[in-house]
């Protein structure tokens, strides 16, 4: 089996971000997708060591900042490679609290989509939370930034935590086991 099959899938970039009392957190996740138009709902994927999956378990909210395809990739990295356990990522962007009382990162995102979870499904090192979604606002028209422009024009890599994530240290045709 080739797993690098797996990038042919298309996905996005965003920021997923919710709160746990009075704290607030954020994290790049690329597995959002749409999983009905009436009533609208959407499901993203978070690994369950990443302080986000906790803060969204607790508040049973979360926000989808959709980012654009100009996001500096230091941006990336502070949502991307750094924990919420050691840093305040909002500390230095723009952000605004929604109406879920979440975060919705505004620095370079295109839009937003606030949910309210209606259920979650465990699957092995990550949760599906599954949302509906209670607001979701364009606020430009630049293109979104897609994991393949990411991985191929912006050359960014992948934290072992993200579902996609492939060891590049195997041997090729080696099997997992």
């Amino acid at each position: 089996m080739n797993p690098k099959t797996l990038h042919k899938i298309s996905y996005g970039l965003y920021v997923v971000s919710s709160k746990k009392g009075d704290s607030i957190n954020g994290q790049i996740a690329n597995t959002v997708f749409q999983v009905c138009a009436d009533p609208p709902v959407i499901a993203v994927c978070i690994n369950k060591k990443n302080l986000t999956h906790e803060f969204i378990q607790a508040s049973k909210v979360f926000t989808v900042s959709i980012l654009s395809k100009e996001t500096p990739m230091k941006f990336i990295g502070l949502f991307g490679f750094k924990s919420g356990r050691d840093v305040n990522k909002f500390e230095k962007i723009n952000y605004k609290i929604g109406v879920t009382g979440s975060p919705i990162v505004t620095d370079n995102a295109i839009g937003y989509v606030e949910a309210d979870i209606i259920n979650s499904i465990d699957v092995e090192t990550h949760t599906i939370f599954i949302g509906k979604i209670l607001d979701a606002q364009i606020m430009n028209d630049s293109e979104p930034l897609t994991y393949t422009y990411y991985h191929e024009i912006k050359k960014g890599k992948v934290p072992k935590t993200a579902p996609t994530y492939i060891e590049e240290n195997k041997k090729r045709g080696e099997k997992n086991g």
